[in-house]
């Protein structure tokens, strides 16, 4: 999936100044930058939810607004950082939503081998409510959920921002874990560098709406190609 040269503005702020990206099919890109440096503006145009002014976004070499949006948004997995779980009902039927919303008779043996490959066993935690959950368990729920239509694509918004240290650890290793598993292609928005580091292929670095430098780890550690992903890469303790 890729954008090319995409514009988007919300009235007199740039929001997006023409960016240029693509993920390689099975890879994780993670996007880093300040906050209202247009990372999830970026990551909602390839689901639809966002619609540049200009510029191309391509998923699966098609564009997307050749899709119908419903049906692209429900081929795509899509994790909150709060999870968007919704609060009555349970985590099984929370976990098969996009398999029963595409109709597929088997939503619900989809969503207990999601939670299966989370580490949430369904016999244990499948008839349980969001609220009876730690917010680790509600995250990995949430993940469960993106992945139990088996997407080629899952696009994850500060997944693990709001867990304690501890846990957004153990859920980092799970998920990596489980998306080279998969062959799942990824990507994820994150303001933690060392997050980006450990779990990404390539980090996309942006300020104002731009891209600053995409690379590799180690390119970035060892060759910032600007003075603010630079002096990013020192403030996070990096390197």
């Amino acid at each position: 999936m890729r954008v090319c040269e995409v514009v988007k503005r919300y009235g007199a702020t740039i929001a997006l100044d023409r960016v240029s990206l693509e993920v390689a099919r099975g890879s994780c890109v993670a996007l880093v930058g300040e906050s209202g440096s247009g990372k999830t503006t970026l990551l909602r145009c390839f689901n639809a939810m966002v619609r540049p002014d200009a510029g191309s976004v391509e998923v699966g070499g098609r564009p997307v607004e050749s899709f119908d949006p419903v049906v692209l948004r429900r081929g795509i997995g899509y994790v909150q950082q709060e999870g968007g779980l919704l609060p009555h009902w349970s985590v099984l039927r929370n976990v098969a939503l996009v398999p029963w919303l595409r109709a597929e008779a088997d939503a619900e043996d989809r969503a207990r081998g999601a939670l299966d490959r989370v580490g949430l066993p369904p016999a244990r935690f499948g008839n349980r409510w969001p609220r009876d959950l730690s917010g680790g368990q509600r995250q990995r729920v949430a993940i469960a959920r993106a992945l139990a239509a088996s997407p080629e694509i899952i696009l994850l918004d500060e997944p693990f921002g709001a867990l304690d240290a501890i846990t957004r650890s153990e859920l980092r290793r799970s998920f990596h874990n489980l998306r080279a598993g998969m062959g799942v292609t990824a990507l994820l928005v994150t303001h933690d560098l060392h997050e980006a580091v450990e779990l990404a292929d390539e980090i996309a670095v942006m300020k104002g709406g731009a891209l600053m430098q995409v690379g590799r780890p180690e390119e970035l550690l060892d060759a910032p190609a600007h003075g603010y992903v630079e002096e990013l890469l020192e403030r996070a303790g990096v390197g």
